[in-house]
């Protein structure tokens, strides 16, 4: 192991390389053109943690002349040798551009030497036009520091013009390109023009877990090729940076070098197969946006049965229910491992799912809680297996236990369906954490609304909420007479039009009755906005965090903005009904069957 010096030495076959850090041995190897050198930002940062060493492949830097017609594994060989020089029996191997086509050669040559390997922007199997256009720039190599060569394949990794964030990065590779020996480039770029299908029928047998990653703006090292390489590797994972080119190792190192590290935690002292295909960045992989991402997804939503070992019924609330086939009739439904009644469905001999209707909102909510009887609020009755079937609800399938499948922390009932039934009654939607009923829709309100219905919308964008400033310098949310359309000046939707605002209107948040006059009712839809909307000086966007340091004059929709920074937050909203002072918002997981009645400003909650 190495002390945290950085020293820059010459092996006995003429090898040159840089050493720095300790820890975890780390093969570094970079890309045509370069050297040892390039690496200084990833040294930089991963010194405290790993043993670094950093080679300068044949004809670069100060390391000797490939062969004339240079094969792969010459580079692989001269790797080897420094390894057993440096004593170094078991390394991980990180390699660039050709310097990740010798790391997969060293790994299928040497698979005892490779514990793990990180392949960035590496090339394969190019289509044939990229591949014509590599070999005319192999062909058409001119003398040391070809000013016209350097500064074509400076525009092909960092753009024409440059832009002034990457100028840096770019100054580092001219000058690496400049100084390159002619002849040691021109070997390896020939070699390097040819090598992309050099393990095309080899990567079935790489046995290190690998990780291909490469940049989404990269043309020559393509994502295609990356996901293509870890498709073949056993225990390939690839990974794609949004933005990226070929050069993203000093372009974004920061970035490419904390993926590098998250790889290798994850894969230290683990078998090769174990960890194939994880989520290898978990440390900036946001469970929350996940979360929210996936409840996107307008699903129905269920209430799964089954009888358990002492003959109880048992049931939960889920939308995680699809079919699978329908030769055999197959369908399945997920269950939290964490849930009180896991034990007795995963030793189930069959369960039932019942799709729920508009109507039983309140079962789904008693079913989803932690009730100790929940069945007392429902009327059921057993199907053809023994599993309760609900009453009311839009169908029914009655089915025995085709297969259990454990997967992270949740575990797949697949059912064969037995039996089954359905009605043409409206079901239950759900999505975004909030239900969804068909009825409430906005066509509906704009045909059907009475006159002087104020309806408004809190419009977010990326973290903020869209708010109007009066000359008084409160805020206000847009809201009109009634929804209108764009030629309707005093409607929502003109007086957005009116102000350029694209929005695009989502769910039902909140209906309340004017305290002061009974017949003016108040409607406010969730919604999203595009920014910028326009150069109106009116038009101010808040972090949700910060609504409450607003100056907002109408109270209750003061206080309805309280709640929607709570259900925010918390990712689970409501819809609020009733009026200014009083109310109702029922959580999804509510034990009763309806929420009660609350005085006061309105409160927060989950429909």
């Amino acid at each position: 192991m190495a002390d945290a010096a950085t020293t820059r030495s010459t092996a006995p076959d003429g090898t040159g390389f840089i050493r720095a850090g300790s820890g975890a041995p780390v093969l570094l190897i970079h890309g045509v053109g370069m050297d040892a050198a390039i690496w200084q930002p990833q040294i930089e940062l991963m010194r405290d943690r790993f043993d670094l060493i950093a080679i300068d492949m044949l004809g670069h830097g100060a390391s000797p002349l490939p062969p004339q017609n240079a094969e792969l594994s010459d580079f692989a060989d001269q790797a080897i040798r420094l390894l057993d020089h440096l004593g170094l029996e078991r390394v991980a191997v990180v390699g660039h551009s050709m310097g990740a086509l010798v790391a997969q050669e060293i790994a299928l040559r040497a698979p005892s030497r490779v514990g793990s390997l990180v392949c960035l922007n590496a090339v394969f199997r190019r289509p044939p036009g990229l591949a014509q256009a590599v070999r005319e720039r192999a062909a058409a190599l001119g003398g040391p520091g070809d000013p016209s060569a350097v500064a074509a394949t400076i525009a092909r990794w960092f753009g024409n013009p440059i832009p002034l964030a990457l100028a840096g990065a770019a100054a580092t590779a001219r000058a690496a390109l400049e100084s390159v020996d002619a002849e040691g480039y021109a070997r390896t770029y020939r070699l390097f023009a040819s090598a992309d299908t050099a393990h095309a029928d080899r990567l079935a047998d790489l046995t290190a877990p690998a990780l291909f990653m490469t940049g989404s703006e990269d043309r020559n090292s393509t994502p295609a090729m990356s996901a293509a390489m870890a498709r073949l590797a056993p225990a390939g994972q690839c990974l794609v940076l949004a933005g990226e080119k070929h050069m993203m190792t000093i372009a974004s190192h920061q970035k490419v070098t904390r993926r590098i590290t998250a790889f290798l935690d994850q894969v230290a002292d683990v078998p090769a197969s174990a960890e194939a295909g994880a989520a290898f960045d978990a440390a900036t992989f946001d469970a929350m946006e996940f979360r929210r991402a996936l409840g996107s997804f307008l699903t129905g939503v269920t209430i799964v049965t089954t009888i358990d070992e002492t003959g109880d019924p048992r049931g939960f609330t889920a939308n995680s229910f699809t079919s699978v086939s329908l030769d055999p009739p197959l369908v399945l439904v997920c269950i939290a491992k964490k849930a009180l009644g896991h034990q007795a469905f995963s030793t189930s001999r069959g369960f039932a799912i019942n799709i729920l209707a508009e109507a039983q909102k309140a079962a789904s909510g008693i079913f989803a809680s932690k009730a100790p009887d929940k069945f007392a609020s429902v009327a059921w009755q057993p199907g053809q297996t023994g599993n309760p079937l609900i009453e009311g609800s839009v169908a029914m399938f009655d089915c025995d236990m085709e297969q259990l499948v454990d997967a992270g922390d949740h575990s797949i009932l697949i059912g064969r369906v037995h039996d089954f039934a359905h009605n043409g009654a409206q079901p239950l939607g759900y999505c975004r954490g909030a239900y969804v009923t068909p009825g409430l829709s906005q066509e509906a309100l704009a045909a059907a609304a009475p006159p002087g219905t104020e309806v408004g919308a809190i419009l977010e964008n990326d973290g903020r909420v869209l708010f109007l400033e009066t000359a008084e310098g409160s805020c206000q949310l847009p809201a009109g007479r009634g929804l209108g359309a764009a030629n309707d000046a005093g409607s929502l939707r003109g007086k957005l039009a009116a102000k350029a605002i694209d929005a695009e209107l989502g769910f039902l948040y909140a209906v309340w009755d004017d305290a002061t006059d009974a017949a003016r009712t108040h409607v406010y839809y969730r919604g999203t906005v595009d920014a910028p909307v326009s150069g109106d000086g009116q038009i101010r966007f808040v972090e949700i965090e910060r609504i409450a340091e607003l100056k907002i004059a109408d109270p209750a929709v003061r206080s309805m903005l309280t709640r929607y920074t709570r259900e925010r937050a918390e990712d689970t909203f409501g819809v609020y009904v009733g009026n200014e002072v009083e109310g109702e918002v029922r959580p999804l997981a509510m034990p009763a069957a309806s929420a009660p009645l609350h005085s006061g400003p309105i409160h927060s909650g989950q429909r």
